[in-house]
């Protein structure tokens, strides 16, 4: 492992290192004092953690230290008129540590601490002195006299072979598993340094510095083009250092905040597709690629046959928001152009919102993802053929099928249902679409899918889907596997509803004119089994008004029996009026939390409720709150664009 250090020396230089931690913090002190100045973020949570962040334009974060759905929007708000730009940022307490000497001068006439009066009364009687406070190697103050002593002749001494430490001796893997705790995703929104406790292993042994080399550079995050230039410069000097990367991450990416213009940014030179590409050769056992719009303009033909063909390690893709008509072009030609018949490698792909794709392209690509599990489909031309060109062999857990405004109802329910990449193995299924456009799902055919789907389904969106009481009987058995519902625009009355958390009454004797002479069948009644769902979507639910949301003779979801939900989404209309009645929601212990276009009432939780679950599911992908719309193919802190289609549209 040490064949990747940056240098002949045991350890590299701190300088190099200090690069590693992908931090806004160290470069833009170094190179980009002149390019931007910092503003404080408007987010309470962040301004109690530091007083100066670099906010990032149209990215959040989910905040762990509050209730579900606690988010961070790091927008900065405008800037007000007639106010200079706040100063630049001072060092932290890190940094004037390592620029502090290694050595004492007090001013001449200090004579230590026993000399000093304590408000004139009295001498100290602390029985030391600050010389001891020196190194090992001081002798005094330096106006203090010492006698000069004759050198001594010392004998030579065989150098001691020093044994290892307990943690260095473990093995590579379980050290790789201990040092990997240490690393941080931290979106770009602050100067704060970042992974100092990684720094701080690299130079602590050779041993721990080939081991936190690794996970220093395994995932790589790129907030905009100055430190994506920066890695390639030193990722060019050191090569050996491109092998250790397995995830090239630009959720974070944006030039917005800079200070610059879009020509300015053309000019510069720092992110183009020529640079993507070289950086792209570097990393030879990349594994994971998350792109986003802000670069799409460089992702041109060479980039794309880069990804799909040039590196065999490959298995995850993102080109969240990627739209325009030269991304699609770019996008067609590549796959045209020598694609492999299969790409066995490729597992988890990302297309949300890539809506100007054509079909041709879904038409190439999708038959070739023989070992696809991550398809995310939203609001894109895929067509029946190309839905039904999945191989066979693939196990899809995870399928984002929503506004996909060429498909139709019967044959996505047909895929769904008899599909063997999907019938057996999803957790993940969000068929939601926009009720003003289009319906995807009639009542026949929720009636045809909904028995049908697998008990493995964790999270279902049927959004938008014709949805009514006679559906009721259907959706009960799911509720007792799935922890997300999303129902919205449904046609359900309040007792259907009720019906997901209230046991069903016993069914009555038969009355006389019913008795027959033949003995009666004794009912066999199934035991109750509460549901497990923690979030429940009734956005433009017709029936789900203020007055029946607070009215427990009649709706039960804000009562304590419906845990463990916790999370309910409505429409701007009822969150407008619940953010209003700030008295009766501390009274019932449900709170609003809201995230651009989306609002929740959330039940606050009480006696550690939180503290033993957090929301962490490993379908999730990383994010622990509920409701996302947006697949993750990477493992992570959500944040960024990402968290912006997941949380925030």
């Amino acid at each position: 492992m040490d064949l990747a250090a940056p240098s002949a020396a045991s350890r590299p230089k701190p300088a190099l290192s200090r690069f590693t931690t992908t931090s806004v913090a160290d470069c833009c002190r170094q190179d980009n004092s002149r390019d931007s100045s910092p503003h404080s973020s408007h987010s309470p949570a962040s301004q109690s953690r530091t007083s100066s962040r670099r906010p990032s334009f149209g990215s959040i974060k989910e905040d762990v230290t509050g209730i579900a759905q606690s988010f961070v929007d790091t927008e900065p708000p405008p800037p007000s008129e007639g106010k200079a730009s706040p100063s630049p940022v001072s060092p932290t307490a890190t940094e004037l540590d390592m620029q502090a000497p290694d050595f004492c001068c007090p001013c001449g006439g200090f004579l230590g601490w026993k000399q000093i009066r304590l408000g004139g009364r009295s001498l100290s009687r602390s029985y030391s002195d600050l010389r001891f406070l020196g190194n090992t190697q001081s002798k005094g103050w330096a106006w203090e006299i010492t006698k000069s002593r004759a050198p001594q002749k010392t004998e030579e001494k065989e150098p001691t072979k020093v044994d290892k430490s307990v943690l260095e001796k473990l093995p590579a893997e379980v050290l790789d598993q201990i040092i990997s705790n240490l690393a941080l995703d931290v979106p770009p929104n602050g100067y704060t340094p970042r992974n100092v406790d990684l720094i701080a292993c690299l130079l602590t042994s050779k041993t721990l510095h080939a081991a936190t080399l690794s996970v220093l550079y395994r995932n790589i995050t790129i907030p905009h083009s100055i430190i994506f230039s920066k890695a390639l410069n030193h990722i060019s000097q050191y090569p050996a250092l491109g092998t250790l990367v397995r995830r090239l991450d630009f959720s974070h990416f944006t030039s917005v905040g800079l200070g610059r213009t879009k020509q300015m940014n053309v000019e510069i030179q720092n992110l183009t597709a020529k640079t993507l590409l070289k950086c792209l050769d570097l990393l030879p056992y990349l594994k994971e690629c998350l792109l986003q719009e802000h670069v799409e303009t460089d992702i041109d033909v060479p980039v794309l046959r880069k990804l799909f063909t040039g590196l065999p390690n490959l298995q995850a893709v993102d080109f969240c928001g990627c739209s325009t008509q030269a991304f699609s072009a770019n996008f067609v030609e590549a796959l045209m152009e020598g694609l492999r018949p299969v790409l066995p490698m490729l597992k988890r792909v990302s297309l949300h919102e890539c809506s100007s794709l054509p079909a041709v392209a879904f038409e190439i690509l999708l038959p070739r993802l023989v070992n696809v599990t991550h398809l995310d489909l939203a609001h894109t031309q895929i067509t029946e053929a190309a839905l039904f060109s999945i191989p066979d062999t693939a196990r899809i857990t995870h399928l984002n099928l929503s506004r996909c405004s060429r498909l139709t109802g019967s044959k996505v329910v047909e895929f769904l249902t008899t599909h063997p990449a999907v019938c057996e193995s999803l957790v993940y299924l969000n068929l939601q679409v926009d009720i003003s456009r289009y319906r995807l799902l009639d009542s026949d055919d929720v009636k045809a899918l909904l028995p049908k789907l697998p008990s493995t389904l964790r999270s279902l969106n049927l959004g938008g889907a014709r949805i009514s009481s006679e559906h009721v009987p259907a959706l009960i058995p799911l509720t007792k596997h799935l922890e997300e519902l999303g129902l919205g625009a449904a046609d359900l009355s309040l007792a259907d509803i009720n019906s997901f958390f209230v046991p069903p009454k016993p069914s009555p004797p038969p009355s006389p004119e019913q008795a027959t002479d033949e003995p009666p069948i004794p009912a066999v009644e199934t035991p109750w089994v509460p549901p497990k769902l923690h979030y429940l979507d009734l956005t433009k639910v017709p029936s789900v008004t203020l007055a029946a949301i607070f009215n427990t003779n009649a709706c039960v979801l804000i009562a304590p029996q419906t845990q463990p939900l916790e999370v309910l989404e409505f429409g701007d209309k009822i969150i407008t009026l619940l953010r209003e009645r700030t008295s009766t929601k501390a009274k019932i212990g449900w709170a609003v939390r809201e995230l651009g276009r989306r609002g929740w009432f959330v039940r606050e939780p009480s006696g550690g409720q939180r503290a033993a679950d957090d929301g962490s599911r490993w379908w999730k992908m990383g994010a622990r709150w509920w409701g996302m719309r947006k697949i993750p193919v990477a493992v992570g802190d959500v944040g960024g664009i990402y968290g912006h289609y997941m949380f925030k549209k």
